[in-house]
């Protein structure tokens, strides 16, 4: 169970976005069938998509070339959605739910899995928490059954809340506390660049806050997120897809739906001026620096355009700001970052960032690189990129979704059909996945950075070395 798998992966991914209603099951069985266009005609997912009346969306996509079954479940709710005074909680039950249920107690659902051969794990992410399994396909029956006695009646007891919230404050030790450069890129840049506390608060968790959930908060956080009508079940690969939704139907159809999910609004003002933070590392042996801009509403054109810039300025050996930063100036061995450092770029439904980050050497300042970047981002912001430059863009995007699409576990498809059902409820959007980009022009892309990569519409924060490192690299260069 991890909150930030997922993070390198998500260094350069897209998005696209629709929005058409599901029917319940005895009305529609969507199949898709119309090909990609443009540019890679042979890329085709079987997708059919329904709705059980209790409102669980469902995902089918049949493929029997590798003879094992991918399941995921993914749940509508993540670190926006936890209450205030209660951070890292999404975390926190995500690690509940793999403590047994009515009738599989603790360890059970493990053995299981690996008795048949399969992997299992979760995570937590800004707009979800997932569960997902790949097994051998003679195997699926049953652990759909454990799925849905996990979704009716998890074990929800004191000793496992105080095991588990034990096995978290040490993920934070070992992940954030006790690691140089700690969450500086994920969880403190988000932190300094966002206004509304649903996307600013530290979804790790502080260990007060940890340390305070009770078992009554576990309850009431599964009672109102973790429903069949705010979950999607897709089930991808070596399967019958009319025998697996009558297991569905048997296994899932008689949970009850929960109440109406509470509305929170996840908004971010726009930002009109920089802004700057700054911290001391201890462990850290050289300085960084991480840049978040606000990204354009998702599935805007505006947004298809910044995915374009993600790969033109930063994805790549052939990236803009490799060029700059790294072989021109060598402030640093690399740059980093993209949308959504927590996943890709479609599986998130809120306000986000670009981000880029790079560890430099200890000689250069920060006045150094930032002019740099500043330099490289502003000729963007002014010039237009050849249609040869954006092309190759394009090509690098539909390059990088079809390999996340494309893997033996499927875990990658598996993600893709639940973001797109989870935020679109469409998950054939998969199919027509060029269409945003398609629409791309250099003069789009210079206007969408004329706006969005603006100076007033970023954060600088930079992690420094504590006092004693920095003597110490003083004298070093000396």
């Amino acid at each position: 169970m991890t909150l930030y798998r997922g993070l390198a992966a998500g260094f350069g991914a897209l998005l696209l976005t629709a929005c058409q209603p599901a029917d319940t099951v005895d009305a529609v069985e969507t199949t898709t069938d119309e090909a990609v266009v443009a540019h890679d005609t042979s890329f085709q997912v079987d997708v059919s998509y329904y709705q059980l009346d209790n409102g669980l969306r469902v995902v089918l996509s049949e493929d029997h070339t590798v003879p094992t079954a991918t399941v995921g479940v993914y749940y509508g709710v993540g670190f926006r959605n936890e209450p205030q005074g209660r951070t890292g909680f999404a975390h926190l039950f995500e690690h509940l739910m793999f403590q047994g249920s009515a009738n599989l107690p603790h360890g059970a659902f493990d053995n299981l899995i690996y008795g048949s051969g399969g992997v299992n794990n979760g995570s937590t992410r800004y707009d979800f928490t997932n569960y997902y399994e790949v097994v051998p396909s003679n195997a699926l029956q049953a652990i759909l059954w454990a799925e849905a006695d996990r979704m009716a009646a998890p074990n929800l007891d004191e000793s496992q809340l105080d095991n588990q919230r034990e096995v978290v404050r040490n993920e934070v030790f070992v992940n954030v506390i006790n690691q140089p450069y700690g969450g500086w890129i994920w969880i403190d840049l988000p932190m300094a660049a966002n206004e509304n506390w649903h996307n600013a608060h530290n979804f790790y968790g502080d260990l007060s806050d940890l340390d305070a959930a009770s078992l009554e908060d576990a309850q009431g956080f599964f009672d109102t997120f973790y429903a069949p009508n705010n979950a999607v079940l897709v089930v991808a690969g070596d399967i019958d897809k009319g025998e697996t939704l009558g297991w569905i139907e048997e296994m899932f159809g008689p949970i009850e739906a929960g109440a109406p999910l509470p509305q929170i609004d996840t908004s971010e003002p726009r930002q009109n001026a920089e802004k700057f933070a700054s911290q001391e590392d201890a462990l850290a042996n050289q300085p960084a620096l991480a840049v978040g801009y606000h990204m354009p509403e998702r599935g805007t054109p505006e947004y298809y355009a910044m995915a374009m810039l993600d790969q033109l300025l930063l994805q790549g050996d052939d990236s803009l700001l490799t060029a700059s930063l790294v072989n021109e100036e060598g402030y640093a061995s690399g740059v980093f970052g993209g949308i959504n450092l927590l996943g890709n770029a479609f599986n998130y439904d809120g306000p986000m960032l670009w981000t880029v980050g790079l560890i430099h050497d200890s000689e250069f300042t920060v006045s150094e690189v930032m002019g740099t970047l500043d330099t490289t981002i502003e000729a963007v912001r002014t010039e237009l990129f050849s249609a040869a430059d954006v092309e190759r863009a394009r090509t690098k995007l539909l390059a990088d979704f079809y390999a996340t699409a494309d893997t033996g576990t499927r875990f990658g498809l598996v993600d893709l059909l639940a973001a797109f059902a989870l935020f679109d409820d469409d998950p054939s959007r998969i199919n027509r996945i060029t269409e945003g980009f398609e629409q791309v022009t250099p003069e789009l892309i210079r206007a969408t950075a004329e706006d969005y990569l603006r100076p007033t519409n970023r954060t600088v924060l930079e992690v420094r070395l504590a006092p004693d490192d920095a003597d110490d690299a003083d004298g070093a260069a000396e």
